[in-house]
Order: C-alpha cells, then sequence, then structure tokens
C-alpha cells in the first residue's frame, strides 16, 4: 500500500509531466479548418510577376514557359494582378499591379482574356491549376467603380478615402455596402466561368470583412466545389468556412529574424508551435522565404542562407512556395519600389550553384513521400539550438530526419532521436559533395542542411 509521501511523491511527478507535455505540444483547437482540396494539400504554389517574368513581359510570355514550370515540379500558379492599372495617383512608372482600375478586363500590356483562357488551358493540359491575385481592399482612383461613388469609403466631409492613410495611390472600399458586395462576387464567379480559373490569392485578406469572404465562398463553390482560395492573412478565423489556406507570416518573419538578426534557432519552433496552437485542426499554410513583399532571401543572406530557408519550408508541414526567378537564385530587387517598375527577372545570375536541381528534387521528396505531406512534425531536441533546428516527418511507413544549421558557423550537434543507425542521408542533386556524416556524428557546416530517411515499416519489424 502506498503510503502518504508515495502518493504525494507521485501527484507531483504527474504534475511535471503534465507540464513538459504543455510546453512541448501545442494544444489542440477545437475548430477544425476546411477540407482543402486534395490537389492544393499536395501542391507546390509558383508566383509569377507577368510584368518580369519574360522577355515580352505578358500572359504569352508565362504560357511559352509552362512545361519548363512542370518540369520544376510546379502544381499551381498563381498569376499575380492581370488588371489594368490605375493612371491617378500611380506610383513609379508602371503603377502597382494592386491598384485595379477595371476588375472585368486584363491589362492591354498583358494581352488579352483570350490570351488568359489559352494560358490557363494550357496549364490544366499539363496537370497544374492556376489561380489569379484578386485585391479587393481598393480599387485605383480613376476605377471604372467610380460611378458608384457609394462603392467607396469617406471621410466626414464626403470624400473618398485610401483604405489606410499611407496608400494613398489607391482608394477604399466600403463594405458595408451591399451593393458593392454582390458587385465584387459576381465579378468573382465571371472569371472562374469565363476562363476556368481554379481559384484566387485574395490580396489583403485579412483588412475585408470575414463576413464578405464567407458569403463569397459560398456562391463560388456553387459554381466550382474544388476551388482554391489564398488569404494573404495571418487570421485563423479565415480557414473555417471562407479561405483554404493562408500566409505562415510570424514563421517567415521568424526564418528572417535568425537568418538577418541574430534570434536563436529555437525561436522558429516556439513560432511554429504557437501558430499551431491557435489555429483550427488541419489548417493549411503557404511556407515561403521569397515573395513579392519582400526583399530577396538570396540578397539578404546570400545563396547558402536562402538555401537552408527554403529547405525548412519545403520540409515542414504547409503548401511551400516559390517565388518567380528563386529557383535560378536571381537577386534582382523586389517589393517596394520595384512593384512599380518593370525589372526582368535575371535568368542566368553567376555564381550560383544549381539551384534548380535542388528545387527540383526538394519537390520531389515531396511528391513520393506523403511523410512530407502530413500535419505531423516532432520537433526534435539538439545540442546547440540556437543554430541548429531539427525535426521529424513520418506518415507510419517513412520516417525524415531534417537537421539546418541556420548559421554562417560549422556545428558538431548531438540530438535526441534515440536510435540513429538506420538512418540513411537522403541524396539532393547538386549537393553531392557535402557531408553525409551519420546521425550520430552530425557536423554541419555553415548554412548547410541535411535530410536523413528510414522506413518505420522496417524498423518495426527489426
Amino acid at each position: 500500500m502506498k503510503t502518504l509521501f508515495d502518493r504525494f511523491l507521485s501527484a507531483v511527478l504527474t504534475g511535471l509531466f503534465v507540464c513538459l507535455l504543455l510546453q512541448t505540444a501545442p494544444a489542440q483547437p477545437a475548430v477544425a479548418a476546411r477540407n482543402a482540396p486534395s490537389w492544393l494539400r499536395d501542391g507546390i504554389v509558383y508566383e509569377i510577376f507577368p510584368r518580369d517574368f519574360s522577355a515580352s513581359g505578358d500572359l504569352n510570355g508565362v504560357t511559352a514557359r509552362l512545361d519548363e514550370l512542370k518540369n520544376l515540379g510546379v502544381t499551381i500558379i498563381w498569376l499575380m494582378p492581370i488588371h489594368p492599372i490605375g493612371v491617378e495617383e500611380r506610383k513609379g512608372s508602371y503603377g502597382s499591379p494592386y491598384a485595379a482600375r477595371d476588375y472585368y478586363a486584363v491589362n492591354p500590356d498583358y494581352g488579352t482574356k483570350d490570351d488568359l483562357k489559352r494560358l490557363v488551358s494550357e496549364a490544366h493540359q499539363r496537370g497544374m491549376k492556376v489561380i489569379l491575385d484578386i485585391v479587393l481592399l481598393h480599387t485605383a482612383w480613376d476605377s471604372v467603380m467610380m460611378s458608384h461613388p457609394d462603392f467607396y469609403k469617406h471621410d466626414a466631409s464626403g470624400k473618398i478615402i485610401p483604405p489606410v492613410p499611407e496608400w494613398d495611390d489607391v482608394a477604399g472600399l466600403n463594405y458595408r455596402n451591399p451593393a458593392l458586395r454582390q458587385y465584387l462576387i459576381e465579378m468573382l464567379k465571371y472569371w472562374i466561368q469565363e476562363v476556368n480559373l481554379d481559384g484566387y490569392r485574395c490580396d489583403t485578406a485579412s483588412m475585408v470583412p470575414t463576413s464578405f469572404w464567407e458569403q463569397a465562398r459560398a456562391e463560388l463553390t456553387k459554381i466550382k466545389p474544388d476551388i482554391m482560395m489564398l488569404a494573404e492573412a495571418d487570421k485563423p478565423e479565415l480557414l473555417t468556412n471562407a479561405f483554404d489556406i493562408d500566409y505562415a507570416w510570424p514563421l517567415l518573419n521568424k526564418v528572417r529574424d535568425v537568418l538577418g538578426k541574430s534570434a536563436p534557432a529555437s525561436e522558429i519552433r516556439d513560432t511554429w508551435q504557437n501558430d499551431a496552437s491557435r489555429y483550427p485542426r488541419g489548417s493549411l499554410r503557404l511556407m515561403m522565404s521569397d515573395n513579392h513583399d519582400q526583399a530577396r532571401a538570396v540578397a539578404c543572406f546570400g545563396v547558402p542562407g536562402a538555401l537552408a530557408a527554403s529547405a525548412l519550408m519545403f520540409t515542414l508541414n504547409g503548401v511551400p512556395l516559390i517565388y518567380n526567378g528563386m529557383e535560378v537564385g536571381d537577386a534582382t530587387e523586389s517589393g517596394d519600389p520595384a512593384l512599380f517598375e518593370k525589372v526582368p527577372i535575371f535568368w542566368q545570375p553567376k555564381g550560383r550553384p544549381p539551384l534548380r536541381d535542388i528545387y527540383r528534387d526538394l519537390i520531389k521528396i515531396r511528391k513520393q513521400y506523403a511523410a512530407f505531406r502530413t500535419d505531423k512534425v516532432t520537433w526534435v531536441n539538439n545540442s546547440d539550438d540556437s543554430e541548429l533546428v531539427s525535426f521529424l516527418r513520418s506518415d507510419g511507413k517513412d520516417e525524415f530526419l531534417v537537421t539546418i544549421n541556420l548559421s554562417s558557423r560549422p556545428i558538431a550537434a548531438r540530438l535526441d532521436v534515440g536510435r540513429t543507425d538506420d538512418f540513411e542521408p537522403v541524396k539532393i542533386t547538386g549537393l553531392e559533395n557535402s557531408n553525409t556524416n551519420p546521425v550520430a556524428d552530425l557536423h554541419l557546416n555553415g548554412y548547410e542542411w541535411r535530410i536523413y530517411h528510414r522506413s518505420t515499416v522496417m524498423t518495426a519489424s527489426n
């Protein structure tokens, strides 16, 4: 029979164990995310700025390179806005593609509606989906919608105003007006029906009322049930009824803090766990290290640092993003002010490793092994968590150990992963000459990363 002391000790140890679990495992949210289409969960998104993507700078220039994107492993093409750009209050020489003048038209610099229709059709023939970037928080000041001034926000004097003061090249839309909502929903339906789009990337989605997105989604699903809706947002409520996926903004910002501001690598794990605890169960996040709002990772952190960031984003749970030119290490300016100018991608930069081959192999691994497409991530403790991130991806059949040195200095680390002799290094084209030492004797050069594999079926039978 247990003594009073034994019972007290048991209770204390149980309490400590529970506290430890709470520190290492995120709480499971009660609410579930909406069920995203399987082609999105298994997908690779490629963002295209048509103005800069090809020499012609138009939609036909995109269509001409679809085979190249297919060969890379891309499954979802995200076209940045293709609508005519406003002239009034325009920024830069060309203006922002996010200052639309007419939602029902195609920018003549990009081509015609038939060109867009052909692009979508050719992509579908290659097994790829196409989504269109749409901007519903604001329009250009010379938008055709200005004939309906009640569609816009006004100040106390009755003057139309921007959505926020610093965005003075655009005019803010008024979602208190039911007629505006219906106008925009009919427009979203139009492009799906006219060119057979597969969905939308919705700019500044967190700043548009959730009720509108839920209303729009319900209408769009009636037309095409398996569309994809991507929110530029970090707003969990959007993923329950309206959107299939949103931005992993906190993780992107933290990775850039680690690479550029010497934040400890352990904060990446903390950020991931915090996101997992506040988002609906089964939420999909867009995993990125580059996009059109950021300075190029390769320009900020060099090729090795940018590649380490990509390795992280391609091996964690979520859907990876490639921003056009990233696969060759293009370092030309992006974001403001390049968004308002024409800054063509430099497709043959010098002094680069075979990045396209490396990205292609990362994509092949994701497609070949379901372990990388599940929600399950098990973080592995290591002896140098200020520099090193380590985690497991598994699906009951295969298990992968991912180790990434996010510092510029060489490290040697021990991993709290138990048996390691059955882990085999995964070969990545372009990295054959890198250190492939066993897990038990892990040494990584600056920004070096390794993926190890073992069959859990074999392990269980041994």
